[in-house]
């Protein structure tokens, strides 16, 4: 069933983005716009090792992307036990961290972080597609068990219904 959902949020949601299922993530530090860390430059995923881990890399701010850091920020809560920490880094030349900081109290978010990398293709190793307006990756034990990619307004209630569902049960 796992397997047939995310064959057709990746099918749906074309282009290519990211890191390949099974692929380990690289380390990257961007600057941090909300929470304790802010200002800094971060490394969550060299501070996460093999603790599940969600990435959302975005281009633009939108509702459907606050709503999808909404239900990460739900799952972090409800999965505390786990470690599991989920983040939005900004794919931008220069970051706006006060605009950051903004946005992200106006969702209400309370657990995801929010910040900036500061070149707008993101980190290298990353292979971010310059026409993904979103891109979602989910590290468990240091490798890579669901990635999904979206262009500008692909994001649909729909696909945030079922990254949500995906999630928790990868947690566990």
């Amino acid at each position: 069933m796992t397997a047939l959902l995310l064959l057709a949020l990746t099918a749906a949601a074309d282009p290519a983005s990211g890191l390949a299922v099974g692929q380990k993530p690289g380390p990257y530090s961007f600057l941090v716009a909300s929470g304790p860390d802010r200002g800094k430059p971060t490394c969550y995923i060299c501070e996460q090792g093999d603790k599940p881990t969600a990435v959302v890399f975005a281009r633009t701010l939108s509702p459907s992307i606050g709503k999808l850091l909404a239900a990460l920020d739900g799952v972090m809560i409800a999965k505390s036990d786990s470690g599991f920490k989920a983040w939005m880094t900004v794919l931008a030349d220069t970051a706006d961290l006060d605009g950051l900081a903004k946005w992200t109290q106006a969702q209400g978010l309370k657990s995801v972080a929010v910040g900036g990398f500061e070149d707008a293709d993101g980190p290298p190793a990353y292979k971010i597609a310059k026409d993904a307006d979103v891109t979602v990756i989910l590290f468990v034990k240091k490798k890579v068990v669901a990635n999904y990619s979206f262009r500008t307004g692909e994001l649909t209630e729909a696909k945030i219904a079922a990254i949500a569902k995906e999630v928790p049960a990868a947690v566990k």
